[in-house]
């Protein structure tokens, strides 16, 4: 949670006016503590342990979950249950892994077609784990609105001399749009993006 580009998302969140809390699952802080670098448990399993962090922050108004990669994945399996129960509102995801990298066809998206969830992703055009071109294909509910960053990585980090867009640009653009949109009143539904704001 404390990586660089963990700490500028947030920090860009932040900066357009969210109140940004962060936590990191039990394989993950293991790995922080010298553990060792085990593999990723199945994302299923993580489910409690993102519940408990909702449940530990005690907000009293409703909240917009999500994550990066891992994180984004595990906050929208979680997301309808709770949006039915009015604990949250939106669902935010940075860099989805919409399949492992070079494995296309082990797509990650069955939730997806029917997910009830207002639902933003922030997706750079050149993210290993779906590029704009797969997921033009994929089935998603129509309450997922994708914003796609140019030239970005699985970090929504462009390579500057290729679009002239730096990192910091896109975090804002990613922040900008997310903050307007999880604050319209028709709950969040905004227009497909590119670039910056």
């Amino acid at each position: 949670m404390d990586s660089p580009s963990m700490k500028a998302s947030a920090e860009a969140l932040a900066a357009a006016g969210f109140r940004v809390a962060r936590f990191e699952f039990d394989y993950m802080a293991a790995r922080r503590s010298g553990a060792g670098r085990m593999p990723p448990p199945r994302a299923e399993k993580l489910n409690a342990q993102y519940i408990a962090a909702i449940d530990a922050l005690g907000a009293t108004g409703a909240l917009v979950i999500g994550g990066k990669s891992m994180g984004g994945r595990v906050a929208s399996m979680v997301a309808d249950a709770e949006f039915e129960r009015g604990r949250i509102r939106g669902l935010l995801c940075l860099g989805y892994p919409f399949h492992p990298p070079g494995k296309p066809e082990q797509l990650r998206t069955g939730h997806l077609a029917d997910i009830k969830t207002p639902t933003l992703i922030a997706q750079g055009t050149r993210d290993e784990f779906g590029t704009r071109e797969e997921i033009s294909t994929y089935r998603l509910s129509p309450l997922i609105e994708v914003l796609w960053l140019e030239d970005g990585d699985h970090d929504l980090k462009p390579r500057k001399r290729v679009s002239g867009f730096s990192a910091a640009d896109h975090l804002k653009t990613m922040a900008e749009t997310a903050f307007a949109w999880a604050g319209r009143p028709d709950a969040p539904h905004v227009a497909r993006r590119t670039g910056r704001s």
